[in-house]
């Protein structure tokens, strides 16, 4: 581990720990800390334990602080998630740091004491702190430790915003502007019982770094001087394409690593951020159907990717461990020439019985066979029904798709979400030919000229954090719309205005290959997503099931209980409660596809009507297969990757659709009693509501096509998903879908996946 240059009056960290903490020496103290600089502010967090003696573990460590001054006050919980774990603040006040313990439940006397190291200067503040007591504690929920004996995952949080009353350490503050997560291996984050005496004694230094050797048990993790072995293959990305494709790799006896940027998600996959009403379970968050809605106002939602401005899943399983969990099989339509494919790609058949082999489709998900609050369902299917629409079981049929609805199709199994975290990985990490790795993000691919020799990422226990590849080795992309695209740029790969960014940008202008090495590729370009508009009702019969708000610390108590019991309920469900499609003609020739999704509660209201909170019901409707509005992903600055043009309504005739499509909905709300329309209400037209809708709302969040799939010069991908200009180079995510699927992209993404990775086992030159 290295450190950066000092700033003139106060030695700080740099960046050079990433996501995953490692070793760092304060030049300051010489305190030999386990930590990690967050890369938005600059905020570093560091760590140092006594070590194990005669059995018992340690009761206390040594802990900093770095930030800027513009930093107003700054969190640490070593123990990971907010609810139930020692919370330590301070902050900056008139030439000193004032300090707190926070938890929410009772803890046996823990005592800060701020160490002589501490200061503050015009630029910096640093609290360097010993806490004793501090390893153990009590909640409502069970006993809580930090895991110094394995791998963890500390959490912190700061903000801009200054405390209330800076003056009183037990002062109010409001929430935090920003927070994280980092890993840790907590078990090499120790040092000799004299060295760590004298530091909390205020002694300078004292000793070297410690080295695995000085671990309480023993390790396995490797020093910077560490080179890997070389792999096969290499996956970046454990989502819907990238679990798909490691695991078929892995089948091929071949030696296979994924990386994945996040931490776990599922109890199967190490997740242990459970509700407060499922102690004592291994049943996260990730798991229950039922808590889909709280990943979108929890508090501590640690499962979003941090440098991405939409939504994107962080974590094993990406978006399949945090979406609705909609699965729809695909079509024809989603593969066919005329939605973009090459015609080889057309019989997509083989590959969907593939999936549909190992991830069957449920429409009753709870253990009990039973469908649960289903009135929305009623309600809705009376509107569709007079309208001529006919129900079928959706997956029974993908290609019917004109005036159908039905129940919900998921990708759940025995009352808990499966999807390929449950599946692919479940296999593919049985296997001893397969490695995966958490916390690991690919920053580029190393590659001379058109060779890919490995991945750079910020594992900083290796060589130049460094994977190598075999001779014959590939590289196979998965991390998604937005962050394989940025993973190409920082690569050389793509139009030369993101290129430039990325050779401008002081950390990642030192790896892109050189101007002469460049490969003009339209990446970022031709994206889709749905746009999507929702319409708010009431209806006497609706239970809008509190509008989902309780379900995480609180819910009905005979649904939490039956859930906890048998998988079943209510809990073994996501919101959604109907789905139907229509297809549409337009003066352009194209056939555009409307789309709907009905659900009990909303997310927004806008009306002038009084009404029943309670009795509220939501229908999206989406444009999905069809649409020819296009736009851009790319990156800025920062390297944020973000959208550079929204792909909503870029062609005037996919709004002209859609308000047509809405009308139409709309048209015969007489014929179920009781239904009232309440966003929009009748002071507003649906013309004038879409017109005027909020184009940060109309995201669906089912980007694709920012790495097409085609021809060269007009694609990023030939038609066996490899690279363009590349020899050893692919990408398998719903990126390389060239144009919007008739339904929520998973399905299809996981069928790309299965056919893109036979066809990459299939090329000669492989390993």
């Amino acid at each position: 581990m290295l450190l950066r240059s000092a700033l003139a009056l106060l030695p700080l960290l740099g960046t050079a720990l990433a996501q995953l903490g490692g070793l760092y020496t304060d030049p300051d103290n010489g305190i030999h800390f386990f930590g990690f600089t967050e890369p938005a502010q600059g905020v570093t967090f560091g760590y140092v334990f006594p070590l194990v003696v005669g059995g018992a573990p340690p009761t206390e460590f040594i802990g900093e602080i770095v930030a800027p001054v513009d930093v107003k006050w700054v969190g640490a919980v070593p123990g990971g998630a907010m609810v139930h774990n020692l919370l330590l603040v301070a902050w900056p006040w008139q030439g000193s740091v004032v300090q707190s313990v926070r938890i929410a439940t009772a803890m046996t006397g823990p005592i800060l004491t701020q160490l002589p190291s501490t200061k503050i200067n015009s630029t910096h503040w640093k609290w360097v702190y010993r806490c004793q007591n501090c390893v153990s504690w009590d909640t409502p929920v069970g006993p809580k430790n930090i895991p110094i004996d394995s791998f963890g995952v500390p959490a912190w949080a700061q903000s801009t915003v200054p405390v209330d009353n800076p003056t009183d350490p037990q002062s109010t503050f409001q929430e935090h502007t920003d927070f994280g997560f980092f890993g840790l291996d907590w078990t090499v984050a120790h040092v000799e019982n004299d060295l760590y005496q004298g530091w909390t004694r205020g002694e300078n230094g004292g000793g070297p770094p410690p080295t695995p050797t000085d671990s309480p048990t023993p390790t396995s993790t490797p020093t910077a001087t560490a080179v890997p072995s070389p792999y096969d293959y290499i996956v970046v990305g454990a989502g819907a394409g990238g679990l798909v494709a490691a695991d078929r790799l892995s089948e091929t006896g071949k030696k296979v690593l994924l990386l994945e940027r996040g931490g776990p998600s599922t109890g199967e996959t190490g997740g242990n951020y459970i509700a407060p009403w499922a102690p004592g379970t291994n049943l996260t968050k990730f798991d229950v159907p039922g808590l889909f809605e709280s990943m979108f106002n929890d508090g501590n939602p640690f499962w979003w990717c941090k440098d991405i401005n939409v939504f994107a899943g962080c974590l094993v399983g990406g978006g399949t461990s945090i979406n609705g969990a909609l699965y729809w099989l695909p079509p024809y339509s989603d593969f066919s020439p005329g939605a973009g494919w090459p015609n080889s790609w057309g019989n997509h058949a083989p590959w969907t019985e593939k999936l549909k082999q190992r991830l069957p489709s449920t429409d009753a998900p709870s253990t009990d066979g039973k469908r649960y609050l289903m009135q929305t369902f009623n309600v809705v299917s009376k509107l569709l029904s007079s309208q001529g629409y006919r129900q079928l079981t959706i997956n029974d049929a993908p290609d019917q798709k004109d005036h159908v609805f039905g129940y919900p199709a998921y990708n759940f199994q025995g009352g808990k979400r499966a999807g390929p975290v449950a599946t692919y990985f479940r296999s593919a990490k049985t296997r001893p030919n397969f490695t995966y790795k958490l916390y690991t993000n690919v920053l580029n691919v190393v590659r001379n000229g058109a060779q890919i020799t490995g991945v750079k990422t910020n594992d900083t226990s290796i060589v130049d954090g460094v994977y190598p590849l075999t001779q014959r080795g590939r590289v196979i992309l998965s991390a998604g719309s937005f962050g394989t695209p940025r993973i190409l740029f920082r690569s050389g790969i793509g139009p030369s205005d993101m290129l430039n960014i990325v050779k401008n940008h002081a950390e990642a202008g030192r790896f892109i290959p050189p101007d002469n090495q460049w490969i003009n590729l339209p990446v970022g370009y031709n994206v889709s997503d749905n746009p999507s508009i929702n319409l708010v009702f009431t209806h006497p019969d609706i239970d809008a099931y509190d509008n989902w708000a309780p379900i995480w610390n609180s819910p009905r108590p005979a649904d939490a209980a039956q859930y906890l019991k048998s998988q079943s309920g209510i809990f073994s469900q996501a919101s959604p409660r109907i789905n139907f499609w229509r297809a549409y003609g337009a003066p352009d020739g194209r056939t555009r596809w409307l789309q709907g999704t009905g659900r009990p509660g909303a997310a927004s209201i806008t009306t002038s009507y009084p009404y029943n909170a309670s009795q509220i019901l939501t229908i999206t409707t989406y444009l999905s297969s069809g649409i020819t509005s296009r736009g851009r992903i790319g990156i800025d600055a920062a390297l944020t990757a973000r959208p550079l043009i929204g792909p909503w309504f870029t062609d005037p005739m996919d709004k002209q659709v859609l308000i047509q499509g809405i009308n139409d909905l709309l048209s015969n709300m007489k014929n179920v009693s009781g239904l009232r329309l309440i966003t929009p209400d009748n002071t507003t037209t649906i013309t004038d509501y879409v017109n005027n809708y909020d184009p940060g709302s109309l995201n669906s969040n089912h980007w694709v096509g920012s790495c097409i799939i085609g021809t060269q010069g007009k694609a990023v991908v030939d038609e066996n998903t490899k690279v363009f200009g590349t020899n050893n180079l692919f990408v398998i995510d719903a990126s390389i879908i060239p144009s919007m699927p008739m339904s929520n992209p998973h399905g299809a993404i996981m069928s790309a996946a299965e056919q893109g990775v036979a066809r990459i086992i299939a090329l000669s030159g492989g390993p």
